[in-house]
């Protein structure tokens, strides 16, 4: 596999495709989608366009499929964006066309079940960007987080580096998409406590990969889009929990048999998205929450120890499911400064 370049960036004016490679959840919630869809339009400049199965609640892992052809092979499309995840985008990867995707590359953002593409646009050679849904991000409630904003603006646009900073407040705590009442104010926050850094003791410099944790499970049960050539030991892992919780016994099963087939000592750098730890069918309170995140640090810990115990580790960065979030380059250049305490991405 060739080192995964970047596609060129769109410019205002320009359109974007919105699909759903995973769940239509447009077509049951529109509210947060149409919000969305209006500040690409307003904040960001770009013409949003829609496909078959963008709002096809059921569709098909061959219509979904189809869909995305339709994005990436359209010259009139810059790039393109998922309407939010889901659980089954594992699916669709087999009846993708890589030499067509290869042939055409645009930016794709996405997360959580994103990642499959993600990865796969990895190994066909093309950097893709790890965030920024149009129902979750763009459809937040009240107004878009500003770090956000800023770094979907820097990644969508832009072509250099980006310094990454810690979130001032942040937000765990989800409200009701099909509540109009849910879009009226901002949602609550609390302070931040910075990042937490291990082995800060060097500079690491490198193309990342990784994704969602659950995911990446998911691909190596599969064995699909694991890269097989990362032989040197300068990449920049990047990984997160979903909203689905998963334990501190379940989030080291899977970074222990990352290790054990070599993946975890192929990275000299590991930062870890801040742990969400509140959803619809788990709401904990702000101390069970941070009982659960700081149980989700220490199984990161004693995996990390046993496997790649010299790796640099970065924890609360707020990227993935946690608001606000920083849009992270799959596949792109990452530096981890560790004496300066600094990451720096190039978008």
């Amino acid at each position: 596999m060739t080192t995964p370049a970047y596609p060129p960036k769109p410019a205002p004016g320009d359109r974007i495709a919105v699909i759903s490679p995973s769940t239509a959840l447009p077509g049951l919630l529109p509210l947060p989608y149409e919000l969305g869809l209006e500040r690409l339009r307003k904040e960001y400049g770009l013409e949003p366009v829609e496909y078959s199965t963008t709002r096809k609640v059921g569709s098909t892992p061959q219509e979904r499929a189809a869909d995305i052809h339709a994005a990436f092979a359209d010259p009139s499309v810059r790039a393109v964006i998922a309407a939010i995840g889901g659980d089954d985008q594992i699916t669709v990867l087999p009846l993708l066309d890589r030499e067509l995707i290869r042939a055409n590359p645009k930016p794709f953002f996405g997360y959580s079940d994103n990642t499959n593409l993600l990865a796969y646009l990895h190994s066909a050679g093309i950097v893709g960007y790890h965030g920024a849904t149009v129902m979750s991000e763009l459809g937040r409630p009240g107004a878009m987080h500003p770090l956000t904003a800023e770094s979907m603006r820097a990644a969508l646009f832009t072509s250099g580096e980006y310094e990454l900073r810690p979130a001032e407040r942040w937000r765990d705590v989800d409200r009701d998409w099909a509540d109009p009442a849910t879009f009226e104010s901002e949602p609550e926050t609390r302070p931040g406590n910075g990042w937490t850094w291990f082995n800060p003791d060097r500079v690491v410099e490198g193309r990342s990969w990784g994704g969602c944790l659950e995911i990446v499970a998911w691909l190596l049960m599969a064995d699909r889009e694991i890269p097989r050539d990362l032989s040197v030991h300068d990449g920049v892992l990047f990984l997160e929990t979903s909203e689905e919780l998963p334990s501190g016994e379940e989030v080291f099963r899977i970074l222990r048999n990352m290790g054990e087939r070599g993946l975890l000592q192929r990275f000299s750098a590991l930062l870890m998205g801040r742990a969400k730890t509140w959803s619809f069918e788990h709401p904990n309170s702000p101390e069970k929450g941070a009982r659960y995140a700081a149980e989700q640090r220490a199984a990161v810990l004693r995996a990390m120890r046993a496997y790649a115990p010299d790796t640099t580790i970065v924890f609360d960065v707020d990227l993935g499911h946690t608001d606000p979030q920083i849009v992270i380059p799959y596949g792109g250049a990452i530096r981890v400064d560790g004496s300066a305490r600094r990451i720096t991405v190039t978008y």
